[in-house]
């Protein structure tokens, strides 16, 4: 029923008592107030009264708890308590015969019982719609109650509560990233203002909203394919267009076993790292995966791990350690399936095995061996490789290049010594004169002297045995250097004389030579003068 309407019985008995009431000029019955408002459970007073002065039946008939609390000659009053809803009372009277009523409406208010907003999704897509719903459990009059909808002291829908028991009232927006922690709830709002009353408002408890992306690609996994039993590789894991990435989690799993990861957050991305370690257990075909949740909602990727076994080969020198011009075998072997490669071996078939046979000598002595071996393992090849050192005794040795047999220096100059001997163990080397003993640094850059000038014999030795090497060493020197200078200048003088003497001679006989020959021309030429002159 619709608060403030008459029921139907209620609306019959109107009628009849407005077919009893008077015609005009009869008495009239008056109530007040005609019209009220008070709240559930209240008590309220009415007043009846008629305009007939003559004795009179006066009196209130209504369906709720009542009693006459005071009286006149033509008025009473009423006390009407525990008013639980809408009603009808009406006041009636019977002067002279005539009957006369008349009616009050009196209207109860009350809040809701309940104002809950229904709950919210665990989390919600950012981009689709969110319906919100709120429940309202009784509060009248309805007619004057409305129930708006809040995103924090945001508005988002107002609207009126309805007739329904319990009153439901949705509305629908769009969910978005601003969302994400917003707190959302329902007020209702019975506005009695215009009864004289005011807005009494209730709300309900706010709810959070948790809104979420999770894009539609699959995390990028990046591993090793293969990952050998007892070593180490990192893996990695990553998706981007995360919201809110701190939210997301972030497993990754090897086989049945959980890796432990350290995650590192972007603004919208994150990335997960893991070290997995090959186990014996675990050899073969293993799956990696990463899975990515949020929001109830996964993304996953996962990749093939092979994890296999593969010892270095074995790598073998019949002896380590020979004397020259010993015959040396030298093996190299891997597991079944590799292909191992000797370095100096004869070329073979490929296989797991190869060996090398060979004659030591000096020149062998810290050869270094090595040995490659190579397994094909889901698609790639992998190597391990060893390597071994052959030490040959030999010597000592003391030759030409190493250790030239005359040395020629200037005195004074800086100069070193170079002898090397060789042999293994290393011999010990030292070289003394033949005439006096007395030794000759090797190795040391020292100015030279004309005492060091001599034949030297350099001897080298060691458990092996001995050899020894003449070395001959001169030293260039001047006696006196001031003497040579004298001599030289000297000579430069008597050349230059000698030079000036011979040029001033020469230009002598040119002179004589050039007058004698004037003198006898002018000689010739008086006897001409002198001479007289034939006759015809």
């Amino acid at each position: 029923m619709v608060p403030g309407a008459a029921h139907p019985a209620l609306l019959a008995l109107l009628a009849l008592l407005g077919a009893l009431l008077p015609g005009p000029g009869g008495a009239q019955t008056s109530v007040h107030p005609q019209k009220a408002i008070t709240s559930r459970g209240a008590s309220i007073t009415v007043n009846c009264s008629t305009s007939c002065d003559q004795h009179t039946m006066l009196g209130l008939e209504t369906q709720l708890a009542k009693r006459e609390v005071d009286h006149g000659n033509n008025w009473k009053i009423f006390e009407l308590s525990d008013v639980q809803k809408d009603s009808f009372p009406i006041c009636y009277s019977s002067c002279l015969g005539n009957q006369s009523s008349a009616l009050m409406n009196l209207t109860v208010y009350w809040f809701p019982e309940r104002v809950e907003l229904a709950p919210l999704p665990f989390w919600q897509p950012v981009g689709e719609n969110l319906t919100l719903r709120c429940m309202v459990s009784s509060g009248a009059p309805r007619d004057h109650l409305t129930v708006v909808l809040l995103r924090e002291e945001e508005e988002l829908g107002r609207q009126p509560a309805g007739d329904g028991e319990p009153a439901e009232v949705t509305v629908t927006v769009l969910a978005s990233r601003d969302d994400h922690g917003a707190s959302f709830s329902c007020r209702t709002e019975l506005d009695l203002r215009s009864q004289g009353l005011g807005l009494f408002q209730n709300s309900s408890a706010p709810r959070k909203l948790r809104t979420f992306v999770l894009p539609t690609t699959d995390p990028h996994l990046a591993t090793y394919p293969v990952l050998e039993v007892g070593t180490q590789c990192l893996v990695s894991c990553t998706l981007y267009g995360l919201f809110p990435v701190s939210e997301a989690e972030v497993h990754l799993a090897l086989g049945g076993r959980r890796l432990q990861t350290t995650i590192t957050y972007d603004e919208y991305s994150l990335s997960a790292k893991a070290s997995v370690e090959g186990k014996v257990e675990e050899e073969g075909v293993q799956y990696l995966t990463c899975a990515v949740n949020l929001g109830g909602q996964t993304r996953s990727s996962w990749e093939n791990v092979t994890i296999y076994s593969f010892p270095a080969p074995n790598l073998t020198l019949s002896r380590p350690e020979v004397s020259e011009w010993t015959t040396v075998n030298v093996e190299c072997e891997a597991q079944v399936g590799a292909v191992v490669m000797l370095n100096g071996a004869p070329a073979r078939p490929p296989g797991p095995r190869a060996q090398l046979q060979l004659n030591a000598s000096a020149e062998d002595n810290g050869r270094s061996f090595f040995c490659s071996a190579a397994l094909e393992v889901a698609q790639q090849v992998v190597h391990k490789n060893q390597t071994r050192e052959l030490r040959v005794l030999y010597g000592p040795r003391l030759n030409e290049r190493d250790c030239l047999g005359n040395w020629t220096w200037q005195e004074g100059s800086q100069q070193t010594l170079r002898c090397q001997a060789w042999g293994n163990p290393t011999p010990k080397l030292n070289c003394s004169r033949k005439e006096d003993g007395a030794l000759l640094p090797i190795g040391d850059l020292r100015p030279v002297k004309r005492e060091v000038a001599g034949t030297y014999q350099c001897r080298a030795t060691s458990t092996r045995g001995e050899v020894t090497r003449e070395v001959v060493i001169n030293v260039i020197y001047h006696q006196n250097h001031t003497a040579i200078i004298i001599l030289v200048a000297s000579l430069i003088i008597l050349v230059t004389v000698g030079t000036v003497v011979y040029i001033y001679n020469c230009q002598r006989k040119i002179q004589k030579y050039e007058l004698q020959k004037t003198r006898k021309a002018q000689e010739e030429a008086a006897m001409k003068l002198t001479t007289p002159a034939t006759p015809p």
